[in-house]
C-alpha cells in the first residue's frame, strides 16, 4: 500500500507507458455490456458529467465494496495516457481556492467552460479510513466525456469479483493478503501537463 509519507495531492494509478487505469462503478445494467463488449452501452448517458478515480480504494470507498444499489459492477476502464492527459490539462479545480483562482468569479466562469473538473477526497486505507493525503477524482462533462467513451477506451474489464476478495479477506483480518490483491498504483508522471493542484495545506 501507498506510504503515509506520500504527498498530500498526487496522482497516484495503474499506468503503462500508453495508458492509465481508471475505476468506476455501475448498475449492471450498463457494467456488464460495458465489460462484455469493451466499450459502453447506447444508455450510457455522453451528456452528463461522469466522474472517473484512478485510486482502487477510493472506488472501494464510494461504492461500498460493490455493494451500494446502483454501484454493483465495479469497472477498470483503461484509458490512454493521451486522453487521461488532455483531460488534466483542460481541467478546473471542482471548488474554489483562495490563492489558487484569482477570485470567485472566475473561477465559476473557467468552471463553466471547463470539460473537465479535479476534485481532491482523502484516500482510503483498506479498512476504507481517511489517509492524511488525498486522491484524485476526474468529472468530465461535454466533450471530455464523448472523447472517454468513445475514443479514449482501451478496454473494459468487470473487477467486481476482486473486489469482493480484498473485501472478503478484511473482513475476516488478513490485511496482508488483501494488500497483496490490490491493483499496483504510482505516482504518475504527468510531466508538463499543467493540472490546478490545489496547494492551500
Amino acid at each position: 500500500m501507498t506510504a503515509p509519507t506520500s504527498p498530500r495531492y498526487e496522482i497516484r494509478a495503474q499506468h503503462t507507458g500508453t495508458t492509465v487505469t481508471v475505476y468506476q462503478a455501475y448498475a449492471p445494467a450498463i457494467g456488464l455490456p460495458a465489460a462484455r463488449d469493451g466499450r459502453f452501452p447506447d444508455i450510457w448517458k455522453r451528456d452528463r458529467m461522469t466522474w472517473i478515480k484512478p485510486s482502487f480504494l477510493w472506488m472501494m470507498y464510494r461504492c461500498g465494496w460493490a455493494v451500494k444499489e446502483g454501484q454493483e459492477t465495479v469497472l477498470a476502464v483503461e484509458i490512454t495516457r493521451e486522453g487521461f492527459d488532455w483531460a488534466l490539462g483542460n481541467a478546473e479545480l471542482s471548488h474554489y481556492v483562495r490563492g489558487v483562482h484569482p477570485d470567485r468569479a472566475t473561477w465559476q466562469r473557467n468552471l463553466r467552460s471547463a470539460p473537465a473538473r479535479v476534485q481532491w477526497d482523502p484516500e482510503r486505507d483498506l479498512r476504507l479510513e481517511r489517509l492524511p493525503y488525498r486522491s484524485l477524482q476526474l468529472g468530465l462533462s461535454g466533450e471530455a466525456a464523448r472523447r472517454y467513451a468513445d475514443e479514449w477506451t482501451v478496454s473494459i474489464r468487470d473487477v467486481t469479483p476482486l473486489a469482493r476478495q480484498v473485501h472478503e479477506r478484511v473482513r475476516a483480518g488478513r490485511l496482508d493478503e488483501a494488500a497483496a490483491l490490490l491493483p499496483r498504483e504510482s505516482p504518475y508522471p504527468r510531466g508538463g501537463v499543467p493540472l490546478p493542484v490545489e496547494t492551500a495545506a
